[in-house]
């Protein structure tokens, strides 16, 4: 008997009893939560802890500290090759990007690099570092917002408008054509204007008709000088 007793306790012992939880109210409000008691609230705003207010002076200085420019040495790696495009490129274009998804950024870019035009895009600093100071400089303001820049070592204007015209994403801001600074307006009447074949043609055509022009209008003149020879000719005969 006494064995089945101690059986039945150990049995007791070994298995954990079951608690089962069970609320009876609604659901617990989190983002606006009931205002506890008076008697708690005060409790709960006594026991909050009190932390010391740093020093402002040691504050503001490690702030100043941290916030000091450091120099990047592949910053000024990227703005010698800006620096590099500007000088060696016979044609810049810049546009404000606006928003604009990458893939379609990426179409625009490989469509350049297939007529030999090269898109870029830097940051504000690194512009700066390269263009201040040079004969650049005014075209500065032009990169205080989102931006993007066309670099070509020939004067196809006419092709990079053609191509930017289907973008509208890209606002054409200026552009240097023959290390001349040209707003928009210009850079577009650039673009109409004939190639330098044609322009010398037309200028050989135009010297050609004033000279026969004032040919015509002297018929007195070459006779008197026709006279002229003629008599100098038999005087020294």
């Amino acid at each position: 008997m006494t064995q089945l007793i101690k059986r039945d306790i150990l049995q007791l012992v070994r298995h954990a009893p079951l608690l089962q939880f069970q609320r009876f109210r609604g659901k617990i409000n989190i983002q606006r939560p009931r205002k506890p008691h008076y008697d708690r609230a005060l409790v709960v705003a006594v026991t909050q802890p009190q932390y010391p207010k740093p020093n402002k002076t040691i504050t503001c200085f490690e702030k100043r500290y941290t916030n000091a420019q450091i120099q990047n040495p592949y910053n000024e790696i990227i703005a010698r090759e800006v620096r590099n495009w500007f000088d060696h490129s016979s044609m810049v274009a810049i546009f404000h990007l606006n928003s604009m998804k990458a893939e379609d950024f990426f179409d625009v870019r490989v469509q350049l690099h297939k007529q030999g035009m090269h898109l870029k895009s830097y940051g504000q600093k690194i512009i700066n570092k390269a263009i201040e100071g040079s004969r650049y400089e005014a075209i500065l303001p032009l990169f205080d917002s989102k931006h993007c820049i066309v670099f070509a070592p020939h004067q196809k204007v006419g092709l990079l408008l053609r191509t930017t015209r289907k973008v509208p994403q890209m606002v054409l801001l200026a552009g240097i054509v023959d290390n001349t600074l040209l707003n928009r307006k210009d850079f577009v009447a650039y673009a109409q204007l004939p190639g330098i074949q044609a322009s010398r043609a037309e200028l050989v055509n135009t010297l050609n008709v004033s000279a026969r022009s004032v040919f015509r209008s002297l018929p007195h003149a070459l006779e008197w000088f026709r006279c002229l020879v003629y008599t100098s000719k038999k005087k020294s005969i």
